[in-house]
């Protein structure tokens, strides 16, 4: 696990909180909106990126639009969880498209995944063929979202870091 990153002040969660919501932003317009000059912004940017902090920039997609706009949580049950089984399970999913995001969970399952789809049927097929084929699956459930009320999960880095 990366070591954490504790050398922030005020400014620097300004940026952070900056952003995470307009990351195209320029050097200029960001150093007025947090409220310091050119330079010093540019410095602290530089710092969080070499630092790990922010580890990268990328368009988001609006995936109704690309037609996928189906989404499922799956919650799948392992037969095995020793390290071993847990490393084939890692490295099998990260190769299914459709799942958006995997987590290790730790409940009554073993991993938790949001899949993303066409439709049902395409979903049918992606939980057939590809996920309960996956290593050392031993069951799954589905439940299917029928809105996404908050998706993207910008927190504001002020508030995380004031508790």
């Amino acid at each position: 696990m990366p070591e954490r990153f504790s050398e922030m002040d005020s400014f620097d969660c300004k940026i952070l909180d900056v952003m995470a919501i307009e990351g195209r932003l320029s050097v200029t317009e960001l150093a007025r909106r947090i409220g310091l000059s050119k330079s010093p912004t540019q410095a602290r940017l530089k710092r969080l990126e070499d630092s790990g902090v922010i580890r990268g920039y990328r368009a988001l997609f609006d995936p109704i639009r690309l037609g996928r706009d189906h989404v499922a949580f799956v919650e799948v049950k392992l037969s095995d969880t020793r390290e071993t089984a847990l490393a084939a399970f890692n490295a099998a999913v990260t190769r299914v498209p459709e799942v958006e995001q995997c987590h290790l969970i730790a409940g009554s399952f073993d991993y938790l995944l949001k899949v993303r789809t066409s439709s049902m049927s395409s979903y049918r097929l992606v939980l057939a063929e590809k996920i309960s084929t996956l290593p050392h699956v031993a069951s799954t459930s589905t439940y299917v979202a029928m809105q996404a009320v908050k998706e993207e999960g910008v927190v504001p880095v002020t508030n995380a870091l004031a508790r």
